[in-house]
């Protein structure tokens, strides 16, 4: 089912908190809705779900507009933050509910919550309440309801918030599964960049009410628009310095490096990722730098290094040692380099 925001807002007296989002989630697509508290994405799926009404916009699920719809007429199914189960309910009881006003009969209905349990590591807890669980194991009760509705479209706010790191990894693997072999419509919001990134067919970044980037997890990590794109995606965050851009070299302190283009922005910024960087003697690199710390990772050694005001991580060999303070060079490949301008936030397209 398909899912068209239409230049949607959301006001909460004078408080703008959502400014046209416009999105087009096709047909059996898992996208997220990416961004840190206050940037509108649990709000804008509230609204979807018909929990929060729209100040200005519209909302249709497969070419119906559902702008005025209730809840209950959507056909949609949403996973909370928050578990929102029945305590006087069992956990098959729970997550049957959905079904049983359905009137399914007890046999069928049954097998469907043996099923759905299992895929959720649930099937030996079926006969306990919730006050008997732990939290990671109410949140899996409350996607497993989900789950057994097979609704038109899943809403999902932050359904893996409260499971630990192990688990986490399991479940986004179980509900990437799950989502490719049902081909159910999803919309996801996260504040977690790694969910994001392994889970979305595409995702939407949004901050301050307003959809930064939409794309693919590889094109808004290898392609950002825009320089709070570019910080937000990656970990760790991509690398900035602040300088000045000369007719296509960018100054930082005594160092110049050649962009590959011909602009000039006074309040400049180079982006670089960790993975793009190296270190080399200082005479060798295009930036020079004085080494701040290093921290063996296992597979690697990141090193932090400072340029002016301005720290800068580098994936280096796992072997990788120097001393505090010791000076260093950064070298990297002249294609990988990004800039933006710092006022506007803006991405400089070179060449």
């Amino acid at each position: 089912m398909t899912v068209v925001l239409d230049k949607i807002s959301k006001s909460f007296g004078a408080v703008k908190v959502l400014h046209d989002l416009s999105l087009d989630v096709q047909d059996g697509e898992f996208l997220v809705l990416l961004g840190a508290s206050g940037s509108g994405k649990s709000t804008a799926l509230r609204m979807i779900a018909g929990l929060e009404t729209v100040t200005a916009g519209s909302i249709s699920i497969s070419g119906r507009d559902v702008t005025e719809e209730l809840p209950k007429n959507r056909d949609v199914a949403m996973v909370f933050q928050s578990y929102a189960l029945y305590p006087h309910k069992t956990v098959a009881e729970n997550i049957g509910y959905p079904l049983k006003i359905r009137r399914m009969n007890r046999t069928d209905m049954e097998a469907q919550v043996r099923d759905v349990a299992a895929q959720v590591q649930l099937d030996a807890l079926l006969d306990r309440y919730p006050r008997e669980l732990s939290g990671g194991q109410r949140q899996r009760v409350a996607l497993a309801r989900a789950m057994v509705r097979r609704p038109a479209v899943f809403l999902m706010d932050e359904p893996l918030s409260n499971l630990d790191a192990k688990l986490r990894g399991h479940m986004r693997a179980e509900l990437k599964h799950m989502q490719h072999e049902l081909g159910i419509t999803t919309i996801y919001v996260t504040h977690d960049q790694v969910e994001a990134m392994t889970l979305a067919h595409r995702v939407a970044l949004l901050e301050g009410g307003k959809l930064q980037q939409l794309a693919t997890p590889k094109v808004i990590y290898d392609d950002p628009e825009n320089l709070f794109t570019a910080q937000f995606i990656g970990s760790p965050p991509m690398n900035v310095a602040h300088g000045t851009l000369d007719a296509g070299t960018f100054v930082v302190g005594e160092d110049r490096v050649a962009t590959g283009g011909g602009a000039s922005v006074k309040n400049a910024v180079i982006g670089l990722r960790a993975e793009d960087c190296r270190v080399v003697a200082p005479d060798q690199g295009a930036i020079r730098a004085k080494l701040f710390a290093n921290e063996l990772i296992g597979d690697h050694t990141l090193v932090t290094a400072k340029v002016g005001e301005d720290m800068l991580s580098i994936k280096a060999p796992k072997d990788f040692e120097a001393g505090f303070d010791e000076a260093i060079g950064i070298a990297f490949d002249p294609d990988r380099i990004y800039m933006f301008d710092k006022d506007t936030g803006a991405r400089i397209r070179q060449g």
